[in-house]
């Protein structure tokens, strides 16, 4: 067995606190360094950078994510989103859209006619120029690519 003592105290004295006073201050050419700035001085000071409109979360990107949740599949009463079926939007300054889908068979029923309104759609979009659609096979759509929200609208979840 270990010599361990229990002492019983009514209460422990408070540790002292530092005050600025009791800094001692040595002139900066004795520290050998001047003061840095604050930094966070520098970080307050940064004027916020403008959203580029290409990229997820800007205008142009979101103008057509929005025109893709428009078109729904005519046998699942879905998005084309949603649904997963969409593999890739970019976007370039000049406003070309490229959108890489898939459909979710190839022998679907609007396999010819899917990829016409898509483009049609993102031209559509304000800030668009051109619009091109790359319809794509690999990887083969499953319902797994399905947002929760999809998923949900057909009582998957």
């Amino acid at each position: 067995m270990s010599d361990y003592r229990i002492e019983e105290v009514d209460s422990v004295a408070q540790p002292p606190k530092a005050r600025v006073q009791d800094v001692v201050e040595t002139p900066a050419t004795e520290a050998g360094a001047e003061r840095q700035r604050d930094y966070l001085s520098g970080f307050l000071s940064q004027k916020p950078t403008a959203d580029d409109p290409t990229q997820p979360g800007g205008a142009l990107y979101d103008g057509i994510i929005d025109a893709l949740k428009d078109i729904f599949d005519p046998e699942i009463p879905v998005n084309i989103y949603d649904l997963g079926l969409i593999y890739g939007v970019e976007v370039t300054e000049g406003g070309h859209a490229v959108v890489t889908m898939t459909l979710t068979t190839p022998h679907c029923p609007v396999a010819e006619s899917m990829p016409g309104e898509v483009e049609l759609r993102v031209s559509a979009v304000p800030g668009i120029a051109t619009a091109d659609v790359n319809l794509v096979w690999d990887p083969p759509w499953d319902p797994q690519k399905m947002s929760d929200d999809a998923k949900l609208e057909l009582g998957m979840l």
